[in-house]
């Protein structure tokens, strides 16, 4: 039987990665993976393709290299990235560059990896948290959410996964535990006693491999979580993992912004908003249903019993 080829943008990154590795491990074999990345030859894509993956080059600033990379694939899992760039004008017109070009292949079901918009909660001038950039309140968010319309209007079968915090930015994005002047550590969230939908990064990929067996769910918004936890119950979990005491540090969201680092502004503005609207936040990722998705799913503690000696402790 002939494999239904699934095209997978930012293969060599988080979410693509983990996608492009669940599809490669599926005994059943129904499905073939084709890994979209900028750098086809680099060290990374070429570790895909001896792992199987069918290995080309695709530019989400270029529509032709993008319809040329899913042309012929049934399934497209489209994301971008903000953080290389801090632009949500060039995050948005990614996302319909994506969106173009799978109306271009005839994709049959792309998955857009999007978020909420918030300024549906957070006006523009709602004075409790800043206007960022002039036309955001949470930048990442925000130009996702403004390229939807362009996956609907374009007539594309989309299924449009939300995706939540990634414990794994405790390991490279800066986020773990630190040590304060008394060497003990502490753990930072602007969250107060609010619960943080999380989620190991590879988890997304197993979660988008299962929507892509699942055509009933084109058109839908599916939300994945592996847990909602608040800040206290990630440090005693981070505590009990890494064998030391972790308290944490529940600032506020304006001393959350002011630490000053690129993006503190747009995090602090997230977690205000995450916090802010728990209820919905949280109702939007139901754990049972990624977890039908996805029967590996990890919870915290399991993610950190797997990845705890990789947490930069400083």
């Amino acid at each position: 039987m002939e494999k239904r080829i699934i095209a997978v943008i930012g293969a060599t990154g988080a979410q693509g990665g983990g996608l492009v590795r669940a599809i490669l491990a599926d005994k059943s074999g129904e499905f073939g993976v084709r890994a979209i990345t900028r750098k086809p030859t680099g060290d990374k894509a070429q570790a895909l393709a001896k792992l199987g993956a069918e290995v080309v080059a695709g530019d989400l600033d270029d529509v032709a290299s993008l319809t040329k990379a899913f042309k012929g694939a049934y399934g497209a899992y489209c994301v971008t990235n903000f953080w290389e760039h801090f632009s949500g004008d060039k995050e948005t017109a990614q996302g319909h560059a994506l969106a173009q070009a799978a109306k271009n292949a005839g994709v049959k079901h792309a998955i857009w990896s999007t978020f909420e918009d918030t300024r549906k909660a957070f006006p523009l001038n709602d004075t409790r948290m800043p206007t960022l950039k002039g036309k955001y309140k949470v930048p990442h968010f925000d130009a996702k959410a403004e390229a939807d319309h362009f996956f609907r209007d374009l007539g594309v079968p989309t299924t449009f996964i939300v995706t939540s915090f990634y414990w794994d930015n405790l390991i490279g994005f800066g986020m773990g535990p630190k040590k304060g002047p008394d060497g003990k550590l502490a753990f930072v969230l602007p969250m107060g006693d609010k619960k943080l939908p999380g989620i190991a990064v590879e988890d997304i990929g197993k979660c988008a491999f299962g929507i892509f067996k699942r055509p009933d769910l084109i058109g839908k918004t599916v939300g994945v979580a592996g847990e909602h936890l608040t800040g206290s119950e990630m440090a005693a979990a981070l505590s009990y993992a890494l064998e030391q005491p972790v308290a944490y540090n529940p600032v506020s969201p304006d001393v959350y912004r002011s630490f000053g680092f690129p993006g503190a502004d747009d995090l602090g503005n997230m977690f205000q908003f995450k916090a802010e609207t728990e209820s919905a936040y949280c109702g939007a990722r139901d754990l049972s249903f990624c977890r039908s998705l996805n029967p590996e799913l990890q919870t915290f503690a399991k993610w950190l019993s797997r990845n705890k000696s990789r947490i930069p402790l400083k």
